[in-house]
């Protein structure tokens, strides 16, 4: 291949979690420091896939669009194809064997080797496969391009020291390693200096930050540091895991202004039989009690969860365990997931699987349910004044004069814009009237009370507006502005 890489165009395809998500913005800076320059799907000289081992037919997914590039493969041999992420983790070798047009694979621990790896395969002209069994270097100190110009992700911790028999993600992400606060705080900090306002912490179980360096209130101590950071609106965090569950860290987030009163903490049974079975190391009725107890803190707090439904052994006394909890637990948007067997986990091997038409009725009732609790704890906002921030536009916006934003509670917020007021811009500040509900948003369309806060991160948005639009000097690619909050997956998918 003859080409430099400043005139080579790339495409990240991504998978998965939120995990997924932040690993593909390294990638892209990567790509970006490197030379290359993001386009359009189906039109990238190097097409990347960030995959995930957990998601039902994963691996079929991939080997489909594979087999999809395998035509623009024999039309452009100078195309690369690239495939990193928990999937090639696990599957190392069998990529190439499976998909001999692969240019690279390479794992979770050694996403900064991308721009190597590619340009050793252009010159080798020969598949480069390298897979690492323990971590290379942190994500963070790789290079970022980030999706959002006022949210961004922040990683605390990589890999699990559980041993969820349903999960692969500990042999593919390895044990945990956790940051230290300083370097966590000072990414913060330069974040806030770019003009973001809203910060997601990450963890495969945030909660359990500072078990490497021997401090079981670091995660606490940390939200608390958080707050002190002047400019950083909104702290959230994502995923907590109920057993590490604190006291010390309901208490952070009630009295730290800028945590949000929102609780992503996953669930996957509410049988206690099931719970064992999962190797989940608590019991329906300790998740209840920390519920209780975040809503004694902060009264308005949403709650969410992820639900596993039909895992192997299953009764339907099981089944109806979970929709008690359910039920008490008032949840604000359950991600429920029918089991699958996951090659590599302890549960694929487990007896009495479920049949798939169980696992379908089931699935089916259990969502029913859950809509029916988001609803009703959409409904009960109805009056309340929220403070939205305001995100990227909706394909209906124009037309219903309406723009969208997340409130501090994380539930999605639809709001009209008034005659002649001011448009806010992604980054900015409304305060709105919570007029109807929907089990998954909120209509605000009540123009007699609106008001708009002009920040720091709808000016960032301006410049990079203006930098997106700005004609490329020769030689010079035009920057790629993609915006958005990070976002969880969709309700049932």
């Amino acid at each position: 291949m003859t080409s430099t890489t400043s005139q080579l165009s790339y495409e990240v395809r991504t998978y998965g979690c939120q995990m997924n998500v932040h690993d593909s913005e390294r990638l892209t800076g990567l790509l970006e420091t490197a030379g290359y320059t993001a386009v359009e799907s189906g039109t990238a000289d190097i097409v990347v896939f960030n995959t995930c081992a957990v998601r039902e037919n994963a691996d079929n997914k991939l080997y489909g669009n594979l087999g999809q590039l395998y035509t623009q493969k024999l039309e452009n041999p100078n195309l690369q194809i690239a495939v990193g992420g928990c999937l090639a983790q696990k599957d190392r070798d069998t990529i190439i064997k499976r998909a001999p047009w692969v240019d690279v694979v390479f794992g979770t621990h050694n996403i900064g080797s991308l721009p190597a790896l590619l340009e050793r395969a252009r010159h080798n002209q020969e598949a480069q496969v390298e897979i690492l069994d323990s971590l290379e270097t942190f994500p963070s100190d790789l290079p970022t391009k980030r999706d959002s110009t006022y949210a961004a992700w922040v990683s605390i911790s990589v890999g699990c020291n559980n041993t969820c028999t349903f999960c692969i993600v500990p042999s593919l992400r390895g044990k945990e390693k956790d940051r230290r606060p300083g370097e966590i705080l000072a990414e913060i900090k330069a974040l806030v200096a770019e003009g973001v306002v809203e910060i997601t912490l990450l963890g495969q179980n945030v909660n359990t930050y500072g078990v490497e360096f021997g401090d079981k209130g670091a995660f606490a101590k940390l939200l608390r540091a958080c707050g002190e950071i002047e400019g950083l609106e909104r702290v959230r965090f994502t995923s907590p895991h109920p057993a590490a569950f604190t006291d010390d860290v309901i208490e952070a987030m009630a009295q730290t202004p800028n945590v949000m009163p929102q609780l992503h903490m996953p669930m996957q049974s509410g049988s206690d039989r099931i719970l064992k079975a999962m190797k989940r190391s608590y019991r329906s009725e300790k998740y209840l009690g920390i519920l209780d107890r975040v809503r004694a803190a902060m009264p308005h707090a949403a709650i969410t969860t992820d639900i596993i439904v039909g895992f192997p052994g299953e009764t339907e006394e099981d089944f109806q365990e979970t929709m008690r909890v359910v039920e008490q637990a008032r949840f604000t948007v359950a991600y429920t997931f029918q089991y699958s067997k996951r090659p590599g986990t302890p549960a694929a091997d487990l007896p009495d699987q479920i049949p798939k038409e169980v696992v379908q009725q089931r699935y089916e009732r259990l969502l029913e349910l859950v809509n029916a609790s988001a609803l009703a704890e959409n409904q009960a906002q109805i009056g309340r004044e929220v403070e939205v921030l305001v995100i990227n536009e909706g394909r209906k916006d124009d037309a219903t004069n309406r723009m969208s934003g997340r409130a501090q509670d994380f539930r999605l917020v639809h709001f009209e814009i008034p005659a002649g007021a001011q448009r806010p811009r992604p980054g900015d500040i409304v305060s709105v009237r919570v007029t109807q509900a929907a089990p998954y948003h909120l209509l605000a369309d009540d123009t007699s009370f609106f008001s708009l806060r002009r920040t720091r991160a709808g000016d960032a948005w301006d410049l990079a507006e203006a930098a997106s639009c700005a004609v490329p000097t020769s030689g010079e690619s035009k920057p790629q502005v993609s915006l958005g909050l990070p976002t969880l997956r969709k309700p049932g998918h």
